[in-house]
Parts: C-alpha cells; sequence; structure tokens
C-alpha cells in the first residue's frame, strides 16, 4: 500500500509540473504572438514570415511611426480659415472636384465666440432659397482670375446641396459642414469662398 501510494503521489507531481510546463509554454507563445499581431498591423506589408520577429519590433519603435504622425499633421492642416464677427471661425479642410461636374467644399464651423451664433442671412437672397435658414445655402465660390462666381447647387424644392444648422452655434460649439457648387474649368486653381459677412477665404487647388 505504501509503495503504491508512492507512485500515485508521484504520477500526480509529474502530471502537475507537466501542466505547469505547458501553461509557461503557452504564457510565452501568448506574449509572442501580440508583439506580432502589432506588429503585422502596423507594418502588414513588410510581414516576410514567422522568423521575422525581433525585425517586425523595430519599425513600431523607430522612425516610420513618427513619419505617420507627421503625414496625419500635414494633412489637418486647413485649406483656409477666416473668423467673422463674433468670434464665428470658419475652417475649410477640402475643397475637390468630384465625378460629374460638381465641386465640394467642406470644413467646420466653431464658435469661439461669447454668444451663440444664429445667422439667417448665411442662406442668401435668392428667393428660392429661402427655406434653408441658417445654412450654406448662401455661400458661392469665386474664380478669380475669370471672375465667374458660382452658387449653390440645390434640388427642385430649393433645398439647398450644403449643411444645415439648424437652430444655431452655441458658444464652444464646432460643426462639420459642407457645399457642393457647379465645378469650376479644369485649368481653375485659384478660388474664393465667401459666405455671408464673413471674410472672403482664399483657396489654392490643383488643376483638374
Amino acid at each position: 500500500m505504501d509503495l503504491r501510494d508512492s507512485k500515485s503521489r508521484l504520477i500526480l507531481i509529474v502530471i502537475a509540473l507537466g501542466a505547469a510546463l505547458v501553461i509557461a509554454v503557452a504564457s510565452c507563445s501568448g506574449g509572442g504572438d501580440g508583439d506580432g499581431g502589432g506588429d503585422g498591423g502596423s507594418a502588414s506589408s513588410d510581414t516576410g514570415g514567422g522568423s521575422g520577429g525581433t525585425d517586425d519590433k523595430q519599425p513600431d519603435t523607430g522612425a516610420p511611426e513618427g513619419d505617420e504622425g507627421d503625414a496625419g499633421a500635414e494633412d489637418d492642416t486647413p485649406l483656409a480659415e477666416v473668423t467673422g464677427q463674433g468670434g464665428v471661425r470658419l475652417t475649410i479642410t477640402s475643397a475637390e472636384r468630384d465625378a460629374g461636374g460638381f465641386f465640394t467644399v467642406s470644413g467646420t464651423l466653431t464658435n469661439d465666440g461669447s454668444e451663440r451664433f444664429l445667422e439667417i442671412g448665411w442662406r442668401g437672397d435668392e428667393r428660392e432659397l429661402t427655406n434653408n435658414g441658417f445654412s450654406m445655402a448662401g455661400s458661392s465660390v469665386v474664380d478669380k482670375v475669370e471672375g465667374k462666381r458660382y452658387l449653390i447647387l440645390r434640388d427642385t424644392s430649393g433645398r439647398c446641396l450644403c449643411t444645415q444648422f439648424g437652430s444655431g452655434l452655441n458658444p464652444g460649439d464646432s460643426v462639420e459642414w459642407f457645399a457642393q457648387f457647379p465645378a469650376p474649368p479644369d485649368d481653375a486653381t485659384e478660388l474664393e469662398f465667401n459666405i455671408g459677412n464673413m471674410p472672403p477665404a482664399p483657396l489654392e487647388i490643383s488643376a483638374g
């Protein structure tokens, strides 16, 4: 009985040690997979095989990440930014010719002032656009070389192809907006965006 008990205990000890070894190996492998997963996400085109674990870690902590950050910062640079009365800031982040002969301008409108901003006059002077309320309906784009003005596009009911701001912007509010116009000629690269009593915002775009 004593010998059998000793053998049983020895078997249990061996099984326990084997299980502990398996857990330890699994833990180490899990850590390696986590590192490898991060490397694959940041530089998937550079991954060549499982043996490149050490090489994969180097781009994650080196210059490539910094380069990507700089590229993002450059992309965030606005094309134009103007500030009107009361501290209302209009930022243009994109101005692109679209397929079909459209020209879409977009950006953000921020109320840096101390009072709520609501400007019905931004809907423009056209009778067709009166139901748009506080919106980008009265905006226009001017070809500075040809002197031609492009007005906002609208549907058959007079609803502008643009953002409507509803009841206004409280102090500190910032909203995204867009406005769509007929596209200027492909060789028109110096433009000017106008809305209400805001200062004109100069735009330089690439030729189409």
